[in-house]
């Protein structure tokens, strides 16, 4: 499948710019070098001979680090004067190498020129709009560019650097190049990005070493990292690929917090969800905790830091919620949005509980339980109390920052995610199926710790007594006979909400169903309506506000398929578990390997190919930890096992995961 652009990243520094190397805003608006949700750099153009670069080959082995091979257009019958070559790595930093090779047979001056902007826009801004112009200001000399930002205590400036003399202007770097015949010519350039948050200090970074040195050590590095996960053999190449780039996936979107310097957890995706977002980074722990444990170690930690302990509407906190965002861009920083954390989620706080407990059943790791216990009795708490604002047994949401909230705090939130089946949106407080399903499960688990670590049965008792009254309340309230499912949701005058969804599909993943609902509910997700031949929808075709391309209303996540998928499992539906899993992995070859966040809904009947989303975030973490699950749910892993494998029949062949 064709790409618009191409990405280097390192955590949350990243660049996005087209094919042939450049960085265009004014062409598409995610172009940019970003980090600290800032657009550091908005233009990045080279200009050989005056003329732009037509692109030859792109090779790029591994996120941090691309080579671009170009040169300049020239007309259909004219000989190319020269080749380029641009290398890009992203470190902390952002080191760009161009190399012109001369290919007349006589001497040439040949003018090479880096045009450069620097708008310093914030994330939102980028993905959203409208745009700000900032008085920007500037400093430089022969090697040098500097460009600045400032208000209010919040600065921004980046510095490019080249390691050859130019002329230097406060619109980039022009250097006069004489080339004999065949001769070689390279330049340098270092990005560094520099941040100041008002009462902050100016933090600037430096680069770790030279190009070649950097590349080989990263390369190392990840290399290391995957060595830690087991190793998978299978007699299918594509299942090979496509696991490798998932742990590749999750190594780029590495994010290396303050509160855990040893250990990271992961961003949301790119480019627009670079940041710690509690829900992602706890579901994407969850589905890699048999390859990659140390996430959900770190995701733990670092969110039990953050835990609200106050009630604020405007960042939508409540005492024990595990928030939703963190943003550290101008916005943010100067009260225009509430993301310095925003708490805007009703699922976080329950995903939390459901997460602690699985990375115990998979480590032992009693010494970590034991130093969140305050912080899971204080995520119960809320449950019990905030989360269950109007004392009715269920978790609601509705949104109190009316100016800058998320109207919906389910995972599917999107303005017009929660909808009857003749397309009506709801109105809150809203509770939705799947957040009763992740409650009752994280009172179950939670039960279980308090008797097996805490060494507190009172506590266990009220809580598996609270998940039995929560689980037969659900069926009272949820289940649609007529539709032979549980509703949606109940809206804020406890109607349910009749929409088809995949929703359902949760309540298999959480266990509360019964055996009798566990066979209706799988008929219903591998029918027509939901299940499109590459996964099931978000939003069934038959229901009003079905459209394939609707962010959460007809199209295909790949996470929560395997969420899904885990939940058939789970009830002893494997065959309806399995179709789902080929579907979802029969997809990534289709993108490279690597799984977007969505694509389209559309049947498989009447495309041969998976159709890609539009704004599809890629990579995305709980899209890269997807495969990870479905392997997990596929070969029936185990806490205990060194080995697993099976013979998992077309498409998928013999597998075996040793490690």
């Amino acid at each position: 499948m064709p790409e618009r652009t191409l990405s280097v990243l390192d955590g949350s520094t990243f660049i996005v710019g087209n094919r042939s190397g450049d960085l265009l805003a004014d062409e598409g608006r995610e172009h940019g070098f970003f980090s600290d949700d800032t657009r550091f750099v908005s233009r990045w153009r080279l200009l050989v001979g005056g003329a732009t670069l037509d692109l030859l080959g792109i090779d790029q082995a591994e996120h941090f680090a691309a080579q671009f091979f170009t040169t300049p257009a020239v007309g259909p019958d004219e000989p190319a004067p020269c080749s380029v070559m641009r290398r890009r790595l992203i470190d902390h930093v952002w080191l760009e190498e161009v190399t012109v090779t001369s290919h007349r047979h006589e001497p040439s001056i040949v003018r090479v020129a880096m045009e450069v902007e620097a708008d310093f826009a914030d994330l939102f801004e980028v993905k959203d709009g409208p745009m700000v112009e900032r008085q920007v200001t500037y400093d430089c000399d022969e090697r040098r560019l500097t460009l600045a930002y400032a208000v209010d205590g919040y600065e921004r400036a980046v510095t490019i650097a080249a390691d050859q003399a130019a002329t230097v202007t406060r619109q980039g770097f022009a250097f006069d190049v004489g080339l004999a015949p065949g001769e070689r010519w390279t330049v340098t350039f270092t990005v560094t990005p520099h941040s100041a948050q008002p009462g902050g200090s100016f933090v600037r970074r430096t680069p770790r070493g030279p190009m070649g040195e950097l590349l080989r050590a990263k390369s190392a590095e990840l290399e290391d990292w995957l060595a830690t996960a087991p190793v998978l053999t299978a007699t299918a190449p594509d299942l090979m690929r496509t696991y490798r780039a998932s742990l590749s996936d999750l190594a780029a979107l590495r994010l290396h917090p303050d509160l855990a310097a040893a250990g990271t957890l992961p961003a949301a995706g790119l480019p627009w969800f670079m940041a710690l977002f509690g829900r992602d980074s706890l579901i994407t722990s969850f589905q890699a905790l048999p390859f990659l444990p140390g996430l959900a170690a770190t995701t733990l930690r670092v969110l039990a830091a953050r835990q609200a302990t106050v009630r604020d509407d405007v960042h939508e906190q409540e005492p024990g919620k595990i928030l939703h965002e963190l943003r550290f861009g101008e916005l943010t920083a100067r009260g225009l949005r509430p993301h310095s954390p925003y708490f805007g989620t009703a699922d976080a706080t329950p995903l939390f509980l459901v997460l602690l407990d699985e990375y115990h059943r998979w480590s032992g790791d009693d010494a970590l339980v034991g130093e969140l216990e305050d912080n899971a009795r204080a995520a119960l708490a809320w449950i019990d109390d905030s989360g269950d604002a109007d004392g009715d047994g269920y978790v609601e949401y509705a949104r109190r920052n009316e100016v800058a909230g998320l109207v919906n705090q389910c995972w599917k939130d999107s303005w017009d995610a929660i909808q009857f089946a003749d397309g009506t949106l709801a109105r809150g407080p809203i509770a939705t199926c799947e957040i009763q399903g992740y409650v009752y499960d994280a009172r179950r688990r939670s039960a279980r710790l308090a008797r097996e670590v805490w060494g507190d049965a009172e506590l266990a008792e009220r809580l598996e007594r609270q998940a039995a009254e929560l689980r037969a309340n659900v069926r009272r309230d949820f289940w649609m006979p007529e539709r032979g499912c549980h509703a949606l949701a109940l809206d804020g005058d406890k109607r349910r909400v009749d929409g088809l969804t995949s929703n359902i599909g949760h309540l298999l993943w959480s266990g509360l169903l019964d055996a009798d609902d566990a066979a209706l509910t799988a008929d219903r997700l591998l029918a027509d309506e939901l299940f499109s031949g590459w996964g099931v929808r978000t939003l069934g075709s038959g229901e009003a506000g079905y459209n394939p391309l609707g962010y959460h209303t007809g199209t295909v996540w790949p996470h929560e398929n395997s969420l899904i998928a885990a939940g058939l499992a789970r009830y002893g539906h494997r065959d309806a578990a399995t179709t789902i899993a080929r579907a979802i992995l029969a997809a990534a070859p289709h993108f490279e390997y690597r799984l977007p966040e969505v694509f389209a809904g559309y049947p498989s009947a009447e495309t041969t190919v998976p159709v890609a989303f539009p704004t599809a975030s890629r990579p995305q973490a709980w899209a890269a930890g997807a495969p990870l699950l479905l392997l997990t749910t596929l070969l029936d892993l185990q806490p205990e096992q060194l080995h697993a494998g099976a013979d998992l029949g077309p498409g998928l062949g013999t597998v075996a995961l040793r490690r």
